[in-house]
């Protein structure tokens, strides 16, 4: 008799549903964080050119077909630093957890923050410990520090900026928990390319320092391309657990390409960031609106009553971020990505309407 999925696969597993993406057609769509702006047309018929002569019966290059020296170039990656270029981010966070699982071993991750760290926790079979923040979404340092000394984590994550609240944690702050933790730190600097401060340059000096780090929130999130910096010891263990060929020749000639032209991506993130300023100046000024500081891409704000606005902007052809229940710190919140001048003005005519 065959046994079923439901008999073999592990009841934590079964217990999951997988992640879902909204269909977001016919929508003004700012509930993933992405960058709103095409890639100027002049450089999309030299890029098309550019991939057709890419050798698509070949395997990728192993080294990264020199994308690694181009991200050191452009982001002054320290030359102590050995790099891993994963299909994202979320796969560098698997490939982590994956290489840390030894029976006990405990993550320890900020709530509320990136779901995929407690999700591949979960996968990886470590036991998850989450340090909730204080209710206006900064860092409990003490708390925090109380954890790593009783629980031990073999890896701490810390987003920085932190996703899905919008601040950025004190740099003093990371500093601490990077002394007091005994195994392996990993600050996600997902949104640096709008944020005043980065680990970057501590990358490969701190022997249980890890920089995470991905092309997608500047313009280039359908190539899946993330990358991490570290002491040659910790990034040569963690690729030891990395598939071959994790990262296609598309996307490292795509990298490449967009690497060379950055002052377009730089451009387009000066805008956002001004763009930023506006949307969270015209949501606090709304009556009963709280917004939190932010240094992402996104602006994160508790309003009266979050699943009636949700549905009043999508219902206005609007699609952002529901938050509330996700966590208990999360009630009533809601996530704005940032879009284009015009997509912010939708937003906020939207707005006016419902709070008017």
């Amino acid at each position: 008799m065959k046994r079923s999925a439901n008999a073999l696969v592990r009841p934590e597993i079964a217990a999951l549903h997988a992640y879902h993406v909204p269909d977001a057609s016919g929508f003004i769509k700012l509930d993933a964080m992405e960058n709103p702006y095409s890639l100027p047309e002049p450089l999309r018929a030299e890029l098309g050119s550019l991939l057709a002569e890419v050798a698509i019966n070949r395997y990728p290059d192993p080294a990264g077909g020199g994308v690694k020296e181009a991200l050191r170039e452009a982001f002054n990656i320290p030359p102590e630093a050995a790099l891993l270029l994963g299909n994202g981010s979320d796969e560098i966070i698997t490939l982590i957890t994956q290489a840390l699982a030894q029976p006990g071993a405990t993550l320890l991750a900020l709530e509320p923050s990136f779901v995929m760290y407690r999700m591949n926790a979960l996968f990886s079979g470590l036991t998850y410990v989450g340090v909730p923040l204080r209710p206006d979404f900064t860092l409990d340092l003490l708390a925090t520090l109380e954890a790593i000394a009783v629980h031990q984590p073999a890896v701490v994550f810390v987003a920085y900026p932190n996703n899905p609240t919008g601040p950025r944690f004190g740099r003093d702050e990371v500093l601490r928990l990077l002394e007091a933790a005994p195994g392996l730190v990993v600050v996600d600097e997902a949104y640096q390319a709008f944020a005043s401060d980065s680990l970057m340059n501590l990358a490969g000096q701190h022997e249980n320092l890890i920089v995470m780090r991905t092309l997608s929130k500047i313009g280039l999130a359908g190539l899946r391309l993330g990358y991490a910096a570290g002491t040659p010891a910790w990034i040569g263990e963690i690729d030891k657990v990395r598939p071959p060929y994790n990262v296609n020749v598309l996307t490292l000639a795509a990298a490449r390409f967009a690497l060379a032209h950055r002052e377009v991506f730089d451009a387009q993130a000066h805008t956002l960031c001004a763009e930023r300023t506006r949307l969270a100046e015209a949501l606090a000024a709304f009556a009963g609106v709280t917004v939190f500081p932010s240094e992402a891409n996104f602006v994160t704000c508790r309003v009266p009553d979050a699943p009636a606005l949700f549905a009043h902007l999508k219902a206005s052809g609007i699609l952002i971020k529901s938050l509330h229940g996700a966590h208990p710190l999360l009630a009533h919140c809601l996530r704005f990505t940032v879009g284009a001048p015009h997509e912010n003005d939708a937003v906020l005519a939207a707005l006016a309407t419902y709070f008017c």
